[in-house]
């Protein structure tokens, strides 16, 4: 079963969402869709670990909250996520943290109103820079998911097929889609102010980099070369760590992270380029996570 991609989505973007999409197989995931139609079964995200609090006695099911600088999201971890569970109730709080999980609802019968929170699968203690440098990659994208809401919201009947036709990926053209059917009204002016606010937590901007929408618009042609070929040097020595660790059995997503940062990779590179290889065929995941190669 192939690994869901892990989104980069503000809380406050997260905590406005109210549609969830479920499906009627055992196996098959479970999506919120937010507003500006990111459709998430699994994030990552970067804040500050604010609090932990047990729930039951022992330790068994934890509550803790990670902040962003657009609100709070809030974690749910039990016994079938015993590593992490441990690993939050040991890390000292406040620290700023990273995490990969699962999207998490819940719906009061008496109200009706979808609450989401996460159901996570790993954390780790990060430094500042990482947490600063989330917020630009998540800028980057809540930007993306801006631009394919107002093409949408400009055809006369909007369809997904099309935002594809414009080089949105499908996952955002269907969730930009069932957005727009779903929210009755959305304001853009709200979530850019939201990237702004966020923007103004971490290091001031150079003069020349004044507005950050403005001017990676302008950089992206002459990145993509040079990401391109970088992207294609950590596929290389991920893929050679893969081949050498997963033996008969393959090899857990936890054992590639530890050995990626042996050689400078960051954790969040390792999530997206173990995505990448397996949206190449060139890996796959035969048990949620442990990897091996085709």
């Amino acid at each position: 079963m192939k690994r869901e991609t892990a989104w980069r989505v503000f809380a406050g973007e997260y905590l406005d969402s109210t549609l969830e999409i479920k499906s009627d197989g055992v196996k098959t995931p479970t999506y919120v869709v937010t507003p500006l139609g990111a459709k998430v079964n699994r994030l990552f995200i970067v804040g500050v670990l604010t609090d932990v609090e047990n729930i039951v006695e022992g330790g068994d099911f934890i509550r803790a909250h990670i902040s962003d600088p657009t609100g709070v999201f809030t974690i749910y971890s039990g016994q079938f996520q015993k590593e992490v569970t441990d690993k939050l109730s040991t890390i000292e709080v406040p620290s700023f943290v990273a995490l990969v999980g699962k999207v998490r609802t819940y719906t009061p019968e008496d109200s009706g109103t979808l609450y989401v929170s996460i159901r996570p699968e790993m954390v780790y203690e990060v430094s500042s820079k990482m947490r600063d440098n989330w917020i630009l990659e998540t800028s980057w994208r809540t930007k993306e998911r801006i631009e394919a809401f107002l093409e949408a919201s400009k055809m006369n009947e909007p369809n997904a097929r099309e935002l594809e036709k414009l080089g949105y990926s499908r996952a955002l053209s269907q969730g930009v889609i069932a957005a727009i059917n779903h929210y009755p009204m959305i304001s853009v002016n709200r979530y850019i102010e939201m990237i702004q606010d966020a923007l103004a937590y971490i290091k001031p901007l150079e003069e020349e980099e004044e507005s950050f929408i403005e001017t990676e618009v302008e950089k992206t042609g002459d990145k993509n070369s040079d990401k391109s070929r970088d992207s294609e040097e950590i596929e290389e020595k991920i893929l050679e760590i893969i081949k050498i660790e997963e033996g008969e059995d393959g090899v857990s997503w936890e054992t590639i992270i530890d050995k990626c940062k042996t050689k400078g990779i960051k954790p969040e590179i390792v999530e997206e380029t173990l995505n990448s290889l397996m949206d190449k065929g060139l890996i796959y995941e035969p048990v949620l996570g442990i990897i091996r190669t085709t």
